[in-house]
Order: structure tokens, then C-alpha cells, then sequence
């Protein structure tokens, strides 16, 4: 039997009228009804027609979505996480997955998604030009909202990760066990994300008394931590301890000691960011710094609704708490391994 909007309200105890409005994210519901009818659709399973939604409100009842890969286990978590938020709102996905690098073609017109009356908002992921997103939106006024962007002084509502927490927090850590000897390999200054967990590194070195002892710019690949981390066994003067700007880098310096027959982490002490999948299955499992895809997913929709349905006026900043994630892969320098986070 099809469930209905009637089915919803008798079980959430309130009116169609409610529901309704619960279902057009209206803001002159009260919390706790809106809740009880979110409850009731989720126990039924409800599904509303969108296509009649879509008519009603003069709307698509899609929310598109643009980056630029999805061979990263954080953007796909974050799509996944965006694309169940919009669900339980009755909206559908778009996606459109464009140039990985800064210097592509990206112009006026090239993203199928900036087109007026195609979608009903955007959500920017980690955005390369983001200028260039920023200014064709306004011009069309699609409402969007961006998630990690390049840029700290943007014009728009942007979502992000506290970058310069993950990498003071990733540095002191390694310093509680011990190290002072601890290199830092950065990714591509074109990323605000790398330049604040650089930053942090470098702070959280002074406060300890030390300068930085290896500072390395680089790629978010493996093959770069690996070139980078063989340079340093040839040369002779190597770092006790890593913190690598992703988990990429940190698997490629972990395959560099282990190709030499050395030992993580009783050789080196290894430490990534972002999580990824591969992180807990590989041997030693990486320590690293966990981005809340979840949160940034259900932020982002949150924020960007309340946008499309015209009860956000100004534009909002939103920043996150990366986790750091103990595992096995840091050590003190003489190899004892503190308790590990499972």
C-alpha cells in the first residue's frame, strides 16, 4: 500500500498542513513538530512526489553538486552524506564532476549544472576557480554554497574543516611521543587546506621550541610522498617522524622505509590527514587526522536550503573540528607505541 501525506501527519500526531510544510522546509514550523513529522516519515518510509513538489513550489527539486574526482574516499562520503540529506527533504542529485587541475579550461558556460532554471541550488566542492564559480552563480542567481574553498575572503557561504587545528594537533602529537626531528611534507599551496595544516605545523613546532626540521612542498599522491621520502634515506639525514598534508603521501613515505627495510614506526613515526578508507586496512594502520564528511555534508544542505527557501539572507561561515585518529603507525623514537584509538 502507497503511504500518504495523511499516513504521515495521523503519525506524527499533526496536521497535513504541518506535514506540508515540514516537507517545503517552512520556518514557521515549531521544532518539535518538525521533528515528529521527520520521525514519522523515516518509520513509514515515506516518499514524497517530487515531481508535484517540484510544481507547486516553481522549483526543479534538484540541488546540484560539482568537483573534481571521485577517487577520494572523502568526497565520496561527503557526496553520499549530501545526497541522503537532500533525500529526506524530497530533493534529487546532480553531479557534475569537472578539471583536477587549476589551470584547465573551467570557463563561462563549461559546468552544465550553471544553467538558470536546471537546478535549484549548488553545492561548490573544493572548488579550483572558485572566483570563477562565485561570480557566474551571482550573475545567474543560483543559490550555492561552498565547501572547502581555496580562498579566505570570499563573498559567499562556505562550509569548512578547521585545517590549522588538524595540523597543530597532528604536529603535537607527534611531539607529546617525543619527537623533535619530524619533517613536514605539504601539499600544493593551491590548497587553503594545505597551507593551514602547514601553518599549523609550523606553529605548533615554535611553541615547542624547535624549527621546522623538514619542510617539503608536494602532490596529494603516493608517488610523491615516495620520491620525496627516498630523497631523504639517500641523503642520509632523515626525519624521526612525518606529518604528511594527506594520507596519499603518508602511504608513499611508508612504502619508500619499508622498500629500504626499515621499520614504521619504529624506524619513522607516520602521520596523515583526511581518513581515508584505505587508512585502517593498511599495515601499520595510519594515524591521521579524520575531516567530518558527515558533517560537512549535512552543513552544507542545511545551509544552502535554507538559501534556496529564502530564510538565509547573508551570507554564513561554518567551520568544523577535524579528529585526530591514534593508530598504529606513531611511535616514540625509541619504537613504544602509546594506546591506540580502534
Amino acid at each position: 500500500m502507497k503511504i500518504s501525506i495523511f499516513d504521515v501527519a495521523k503519525r506524527a500526531g499533526v496536521s497535513v498542513v504541518t506535514v506540508s510544510r515540514v516537507l517545503n522546509d517552512s520556518p514557521t514550523v515549531r521544532e518539535n513538530n518538525r521533528q515528529k513529522v521527520r520521525q514519522a516519515i523515516k518509520e513509514l518510509d515515506y516518499r514524497p512526489n517530487s515531481a508535484a513538489r517540484s510544481l507547486a513550489r516553481g522549483k526543479t527539486g534538484v540541488i546540484g553538486l560539482t568537483l573534481t574526482t571521485l577517487q577520494d574516499s572523502l568526497f565520496d562520503g561527503i557526496v553520499k552524506c549530501v545526497n541522503d540529506a537532500l533525500k529526506e527533504h524530497g530533493y534529487f542529485l546532480a553531479l557534475s564532476i569537472g578539471p583536477d587541475t587549476s589551470d584547465s579550461d573551467w570557463g563561462e558556460g563549461s559546468n552544465f549544472l550553471y544553467q538558470e532554471d536546471r537546478v535549484d541550488g549548488i553545492i561548490v566542492l573544493s572548488p579550483l576557480k572558485e572566483e570563477n564559480d562565485v561570480l557566474e552563480l551571482k550573475r545567474k542567481k543560483i543559490p550555492f554554497v561552498l565547501v572547502d574553498n581555496q580562498l579566505e575572503d570570499m563573498s559567499a557561504s562556505v562550509v569548512n574543516v578547521d585545517n590549522y587545528m588538524g595540523g597543530l594537533e597532528a604536529t603535537r602529537h607527534l611531539l607529546s611521543l617525543g619527537h623533535t626531528k619530524i619533517a613536514h611534507i605539504a601539499g600544493p599551496e593551491l590548497y587553503r587546506s594545505a597551507r593551514e595544516r602547514k601553518r599549523g605545523y609550523i606553529d605548533a613546532m615554535a611553541e615547542a621550541g624547535h624549527p621546522p626540521f623538514l619542510l617539503v612542498d608536494s602532490d596529494f599522491d603516493i608517488r610523491s610522498g615516495f620520491d620525496i621520502a627516498k630523497s631523504w634515506l639517500a641523503e642520509g639525514d632523515r626525519p624521526t617522524a612525518v606529518f604528511a598534508a594527506d594520507d596519499f603521501i603518508a602511504l608513499g613515505v611508508i612504502e619508500a622505509f619499508r622498500d629500504a627495510g626499515l621499520h614504521v614506526p619504529r624506524d619513522l613515526s607516520v602521520i596523515g590527514y583526511d581518513d581515508q578508507a584505505f587508512s585502517s586496512a593498511i599495515h601499520p594502520r595510519l594515524t591521521t587526522v579524520r575531516q567530518p564528511s558527515e558533517g560537512m555534508a549535512q552543513e552544507a544542505v542545511k545551509l544552502l536550503l535554507k538559501i534556496v527557501n529564502g530564510t538565509q539572507k547573508r551570507n554564513a561561515s561554518v567551520k568544523l573540528e577535524p579528529k585526530l585518529i591514534v593508530r598504529e603507525s606513531t611511535a616514540s623514537p625509541d619504537g613504544r607505541t602509546l594506546e591506540i584509538d580502534r
